[in-house]
Order: C-alpha cells, then sequence, then structure tokens
C-alpha cells in the first residue's frame, strides 16, 4: 500500500507537471514573439493593412444580406421568382435617388427597409409586394438629416412616393414608372434634394489602393537602389579581385626571371669558386649573399597570405631588388652588400 501509494503521488503527477510546464513555457515563448513581430515596422504594416481590410470588407457589404449586396450598386431589387424585366426597370429608374425593392408576398418590408439603410443611404427606398389586388408599400427616406431638421419632409417623401401604383399592381414596371414620376415631383417641391446618385467605392477600398500603389512604389525603389548598391559593390569587389590577381602575377613573373638570372650566374659562380687564388672581384661572396637572400625570400612566399595586396606588393619589390642585383653580378659592375 506505501510503496503504491508512493509510486502514484511521486511519479505520475511530476510527469503531469512536467509536460503542463512545458506547454506553458512554449505558449509564452510563442506569445513573445508575437508581440516582439507586431512591435517591428513589418508587424505594424501588417497590422494596418489587416485593419484597412476589415474595414473594407464591412464597409463594402461583406455582411449584407442579398437585397442590400443588390442595392448598393443598383436602383432596383426583386426577388427571385417574380416576373419582372429588372433592367428595364433600372433604366426607368436612371439615376435618380430613388431605390425600389419588389417583395414576394408575406415578405417584412420594414425588416427590408432596415437591411439596406447602410447600402442605400442618400436616396429615397419604397419596399413594396403584390398583397392581392394592391400593392403594400414601406417607405424609408435616407436623404441626407432624415433624422434630425429634415424629418418631416422625410415622412412627406414616404407617404407621397408609393402614390398611386395600385392601379398597376399586375404591371410592375409602371408602377416604377409612376413611383419616378412622384420621386420627380418631390424633387420639384424641394422635398428630396435634387443630384444624381453616385455609386463610388469606399474609403478604405482606396485607402488599400493607396497603400497597394505606396507599397509597390517602395519595393520596386528599394529593388532599383539596392541593385545599384550591390552592382557598385560587386564591381569594387571584382576590380580588387583583378587588381590582386595582377599583383600575384607579376609577384610570380618576377620570382621566376629571378630564378632564372640566378641559374644563368651559376657557371660563373662554379669557374670562380674552383680557382686556388679565389675570386679579386667579390663576385663569389655577393652570389652567395644573392642566393641566401633569394632561399629567404622563398621562404616568405610559401607563407604569405596571397589574398594580401600590401604583402604581395611589398614582396614584388623585394624581388624586383634582388634581380637588380642579379643584373650587376651579371654585367660586372661592383655592388654593395644589401
Amino acid at each position: 500500500m506505501t510503496r503504491s501509494d508512493s509510486r502514484r503521488t511521486g511519479a505520475a503527477p511530476s510527469r503531469r507537471t512536467g509536460a503542463g510546464g512545458s506547454r506553458r513555457t512554449g505558449a509564452a515563448s510563442s506569445r513573445r514573439r508575437v508581440v516582439g513581430l507586431l512591435g517591428t515596422p513589418f508587424g505594424l504594416a501588417v497590422l494596418a493593412c489587416l485593419v484597412l481590410a476589415g474595414w473594407a470588407l464591412f464597409s463594402g457589404g461583406a455582411l449584407d444580406g442579398p437585397v442590400a449586396r443588390q442595392v448598393r450598386t443598383s436602383s432596383f431589387y426583386a426577388d427571385p421568382g417574380l416576373d419582372v424585366d429588372r433592367a428595364a426597370a433600372e433604366r426607368i429608374i436612371g439615376n435618380r435617388r430613388l431605390v425600389v425593392v419588389l417583395r414576394s408576398p408575406d415578405a417584412d418590408l420594414r425588416d427590408t427597409c432596415k437591411q439596406v439603410h447602410r447600402a442605400a443611404d442618400g436616396t429615397v427606398v419604397l419596399v413594396l409586394s403584390r398583397d392581392g389586388d394592391d400593392y403594400d408599400t414601406y417607405g424609408c427616406a435616407l436623404v441626407p438629416g432624415y433624422e434630425k431638421k429634415n424629418l418631416g419632409k422625410a415622412a412627406a417623401a414616404e407617404m407621397v412616393i408609393g402614390r398611386g401604383i395600385d392601379t398597376f399592381a399586375d404591371r410592375p414596371l409602371e408602377a416604377v414608372k409612376v413611383i419616378a414620376v412622384n420621386y420627380d415631383r418631390l424633387v420639384r417641391a424641394g422635398t428630396v434634394p435634387d443630384g444624381a446618385r453616385t455609386i463610388s467605392p469606399s474609403l478604405p477600398r482606396f485607402l488599400l489602393a493607396v497603400a497597394a500603389v505606396l507599397g509597390v512604389v517602395a519595393a520596386a525603389t528599394a529593388l532599383y537602389l539596392g541593385g545599384r548598391r550591390a552592382g557598385r559593390l560587386a564591381a569594387a569587389r571584382r576590380v580588387r579581385r583583378d587588381e590582386l590577381t595582377d599583383s600575384r602575377s607579376a609577384l610570380s613573373a618576377a620570382t621566376a626571371g629571378l630564378a632564372q638570372q640566378i641559374i644563368d650566374l651559376d657557371p660563373r659562380y662554379a669557374l670562380l669558386n674552383a680557382r686556388r687564388d679565389g675570386d679579386d672581384s667579390g663576385f663569389v661572396r655577393r652570389y652567395r649573399q644573392l642566393t641566401s637572400d633569394h632561399a629567404a625570400l622563398l621562404d616568405r612566399l610559401a607563407t604569405v597570405d596571397r589574398t594580401d595586396d600590401a604583402a604581395v606588393r611589398a614582396l614584388t619589390a623585394r624581388v624586383e631588388s634582388l634581380s637588380r642585383q642579379a643584373q650587376s653580378l651579371a654585367d660586372g659592375e661592383p655592388g654593395t652588400d644589401v
């Protein structure tokens, strides 16, 4: 019992605690990474674009129903199944600030008016449905200030806009013509403001378009400037690489020439070194010094960093100095010890 209890109270809880602690640590680390990303210019730009996109979707009618979605860009809507020429009805209304919504019988006209409140803002909306030999109508004048100083004009417009349409209950296009005439009378009376209805994209869409253009221009500019800088750096590296290659080539050529000079002097050294009376001109001594310096030079060549331009140039100068000494020995000129 005791051993069993100790196992139950010891090993198992420790495993659960370890796993839970690991998950909490991983979640905290993920949160820190997300917060750190949002604190950067890139994260702030992404967040701003997401806010603009959400605003654009909301103001552009992403949450609208089928009626509101239609009247946002059109002046006439009819429920599916109703026998009416929708294109002809739109031509009758034209560019007036007027929206006509034809619903099926028993539809909630008041709720329809609420649905199109944002989509048809700034217009006079008449919602109607067939009710036997008449029309059941519900008007909502969404003209500017209709809830405050123009409340009386809005009420008058809602009462007048649907007059005389019951005669054409079986001819909806004729009813639309009567509604258009009533609207024109309201305009002449000054009840509703004159002017054409304009349908334009919402402000967030303009902002998104501007942000997209600015992003493309900024990216293109950054790529252009980055490409120019990369090109300059590549050209500079190429020049340095070519200069270093030329320096190494010059050092190799000078070293090979010095070795050949020493080889050409070797027979003369052997002849003078074999004399019993010695060498009065000091050629042997100078030749030995030259070969000793050449051997030391070869040791430096074996350890020098060929990418160090200064070291390569210094060795080249040293090889040229030894080459001049070898030439003076070949010409029989008196020399000085170096």
